[in-house]
């Protein structure tokens, strides 16, 4: 079993910025994609960035184009996700995920919760306007 734990959630001011941090343990294969995703009060869970183990290949939803980085550091099991320029319609849960044992990757694939094996706990991100 891949536990997952995301840290690094808190109460920002618009404008601001807050770095996500998700660990795997456990488990963990060699080939892997970590997933974030969101869900604000009332809303579905929503797809935010996603990145392979190594880096080499990245997603970023729309909404959050430009306004977010997502690194791998690989040899840590860990995935950052650095939020800045944030809103208050950047307020929700946030949630990393992982999908072991990729062979095939794709933009739709990394957007489908379904897909994902492991699923954190989330961490609440809080932006005041």
């Amino acid at each position: 079993q891949v536990h997952l734990v995301e840290s690094g959630g808190g109460l920002v001011q618009a404008g601001g910025s807050l770095r996500l941090s998700c660990t795997a343990s456990g488990p963990i294969s060699s080939t892997y994609l970590m997933g974030w995703f969101r869900q604000a009060p009332g809303e579905e869970r929503e797809f935010v960035a996603a990145i392979t183990w190594n880096g080499g290949i990245t997603y970023s939803a729309d909404p959050v184009k430009g306004r977010v980085t997502i690194s791998s550091e690989n040899a840590k099991n860990t995935v950052i996700l650095q939020m800045s320029n944030l809103r208050p319609e950047d307020t929700a849960v946030y949630y990393c995920a992982v999908k072991q044992d990729i062979i095939i990757v794709s933009e739709v694939l990394a957007m489908r919760e379904s897909w994902y094996d492991y699923w954190g706990q989330g961490t609440q991100v809080t932006v005041s306007s």
